[in-house]
């Protein structure tokens, strides 16, 4: 006689709905290379440029985003020039005389 419980039953469950996915599902063991096991989901395009997956980014924007932390950069270069010559940290870069 087969004993059936509520754990039984759900763990059945749970090993049918993975065996039955596992055919069509991504597994991504496919490796070009020891550690290299990257792979595009099926149906991802070879080159993305001009497909449903490019971003198109807008030059002006990315440029914007480029001098945005090159601004940063130099103010940070200022605050640690000025804590070298006074040995105290200011965040505000309009107090650094």
């Amino acid at each position: 006689m087969i004993k059936l419980t509520m754990a039984g039953i759900a763990a059945g469950a749970l090993l049918a709905a993975v065996s039955s996915t596992a055919a069509v599902a991504y597994d991504g063991t496919k490796c070009k290379a020891s550690g290299v096991c990257w792979e595009a989901k099926p149906g991802y395009p070879e080159k993305v440029a001009g497909s449903k997956y490019d971003p198109k980014h807008d030059p002006k924007e990315l440029q914007k985003q480029g001098d945005s932390m090159k601004a940063a950069e130099e103010r940070n270069k200022m605050r640690a020039d000025n804590f070298k010559k006074t040995g105290k940290w200011v965040y505000d870069v309009k107090k650094i005389q």
